[in-house]
């Protein structure tokens, strides 16, 4: 899986329509990157624009963004509501899949020097990139506004973290920019079936994490408690990293709680959800449904509707439109209007086209494999006839899972098929991986060699990608190598009714490795780095070896329970 950020740069400008489009264009022509929103406040005179990709062509296309709006956005003139310091005044990066806020921070520092070296921009790390606490608020960086930069950049406690630190006339025109690696924030309401806003606010009090004041007596009428130096005490909400508000929606005719969860790691939305239901059954009210606003990482969904099948003690081992289509239904998103997972959900929003293979229908995908078409070949065929030994074993897991009588046994069965279904995945890439592999060799083969430089180049690059056709199949063997370890499992233990299931998916996950070995040995024959050639050839037959045995014993478990 790809590696992928959010960026959320807020401009100073709100109202010049070719001002902003000539802002977004610049990212919309960088590679690598979606621009998801738009949004521009006239009254507060700046634009909310929000893209995503992998980190490095996000880097990209922020630095342009900056660039562009400090060539058209002059702050000496810039009036609006919002507090502000920059004509970019805040930069954020947010994690959303397969990388950590520490490597987030990383590229935030990475972004804010080459803004500073190379636009000439003052900058201010906050939030996770702060480089110390008093900087972590962006309130603090951002005190003084645009008006106050002058002083601010030269004071001993206020030099910026990135760019120079004397104010001139590019930095009157420019102002300065915070950037920051932050957590993602997501907006969601939850239905209550009542017309009562204090009622929902109750709800809100208990869970966030500002809670409510502390009262004497009577939490509604008793008088406000405060500490030896005058500030009100509070009790807290159940969760951190929570911000509630009831209020009530003419346009449903129900009462809302209005959530603004700021880490979805520590405060995860289900259970938000599942906390707002209890508490609203404690005062006789009952949840209807709830709603996302705007977009959400796939993570989210995935973790409730993992969250919920837990719940019902069922099999974790399904796909992920299936664990999502779950969370959809526990968490009523689809109560007001239909929730549609292709253009809600991030990581849908952004697929690309590089998976053709696994996306045909398995007509099509025979089809392609007989055509004329040098591929997809074998590479692609064994770690397809891999992906199926993995669906099998993960349906045995599954139909395991839910047996009549063996209830107690249904998280053992689910976290062997959850691997399973890990394979399969793993497997399903791999599928396109090949053939991806083997186009990467014909087009270095039609690289140029008029002369020596590039001449030089094509080596190098036949070399590169004939590696890389050597390593595809052998991931796929290791992967197809794991997956026996379920088979083996499934067979043991598995739903004796679906033993000859076990069986069958042996046959084909020896299929795909014995395959791809072929892949392997093949491409071996035109790599010059030859012991790079022996290791992988010896760890080929390491499989190989290890994968006889095992065959071995889970046949002959077969052949005895047949």
């Amino acid at each position: 899986m790809n590696k992928l950020i959010e960026c959320v740069p807020n401009i100073s400008e709100g109202r010049d329509l070719e001002i902003i489009n000539s802002i977004t264009e610049v990212v919309e022509k960088c590679d690598g990157v979606r621009l998801l929103n738009v949004d521009p406040g006239k009254a507060t005179n700046r634009t909310v624009i929000t893209f995503i990709g992998e980190p490095d062509s996000v880097l990209e296309a922020a630095y342009q963004l900056i660039s562009k709006s400090k060539e058209v956005i002059d702050m000496s003139n810039h009036l609006g509501e919002h507090p502000r310091m920059g004509a970019v005044d805040v930069c954020p990066l947010i994690p959303v899949s397969n990388i950590t806020m520490e490597e987030t921070v990383d590229y935030a520092h990475k972004l804010s020097k080459r803004i500073g070296e190379e636009l000439g921009i003052p900058v201010y790390c906050y939030e996770k990139a702060a480089k110390n606490k008093e900087r972590i608020n962006l309130a603090a960086c951002r005190s003084g506004e645009y008006e106050g930069l002058e002083k601010k950049i030269s004071s001993k406690n206020w030099k910026p973290d990135y760019g120079p630190i004397k104010y001139n006339s590019s930095i009157k025109k420019s102002g300065a920019t915070a950037i920051a690696a932050r957590d993602f924030l997501i907006a969601y309401n939850v239905n209550i079936n009542t017309t009562s806003t204090r009622r929902a606010n109750s709800i809100a009090f208990d869970l966030r994490e500002a809670g409510r004041i502390k009262r004497e007596g009577s939490r509604l009428n008793g008088k406000i408690l405060k500490d030896k130096k005058g500030n009100i005490l509070r009790e807290p909400g159940y969760f951190k990293n929570l911000k509630g508000i009831g209020w009530y929606i003419e346009e449903y005719g129900i009462a809302q709680i209005s959530y603004n969860l700021t880490n979805i790691n520590t405060t995860p939305l289900h259970e938000v959800f599942d906390k707002t239901c209890e508490r609203a059954q404690i005062r006789g009210l009952r949840v209807t449904g709830s709603e996302l606003i705007g977009l959400v990482p796939k993570k989210v969904l995935i973790d409730a509707g993992k969250y919920f099948l837990k719940k019902q003690k069922r099999s974790l081992a399904i796909p992920d439109e299936q664990i999502i289509h779950i969370a959809i239904k526990s968490l009523g998103l689809d109560e007001l209007s239909e929730f549609k997972p292709k253009e809600r959900i991030i990581e849908y929003l952004i697929e690309t086209k590089n998976n053709p293979l696994a996306k045909m229908s398995i007509k099509d995908f025979a089809n392609e494999t007989s055509s004329e078409s040098p591929a997809p070949g074998g590479g692609s065929i064994a770690a397809y006839c891999g992906v199926l030994g993995s669906a099998l074993a993960t349906m045995v897991a599954n139909l395991s899972a839910h047996k009549r009588g063996w209830d107690d046994k249904w998280e053992f069965f689910s976290k062997w098929g959850e691997r399973g279904i890990s394979c399969q995945n793993k497997l399903l890439d791999l599928v396109d991986k090949d053939t991806h592999a083997f186009n990467e060799i014909m087009n270095a083969y039609s690289l140029p060699k008029d002369n020596a430089k590039q001449l030089d180049l094509r080596i190098q690059e036949i070399q590169k990608a004939t590696k890389n056709a050597i390593n595809v199949p052998f991931e796929i063997m290791k992967t197809s190598f794991e997956s026996i370890e379920v088979i083996m499992k499934m067979a043991e233990e598995g739903n004796p009714n679906s033993i000859s299931d076990a069986g069958v998916a042996m046959h084909c996950a020896r299929a795909a490795i014995m395959g791809a070995f072929l892949n392997v040995k093949i491409n071996c024959k035109d790599l010059d780095d030859k012991k790079y050639v022996q290791k992988m050839i010896k760890s080929a037959n390491d499989i190989i070896s290890k994968t006889d045995t095992l065959e071995d014993k889970i046949l002959k478990i077969v052949e005895e329970k047949l």
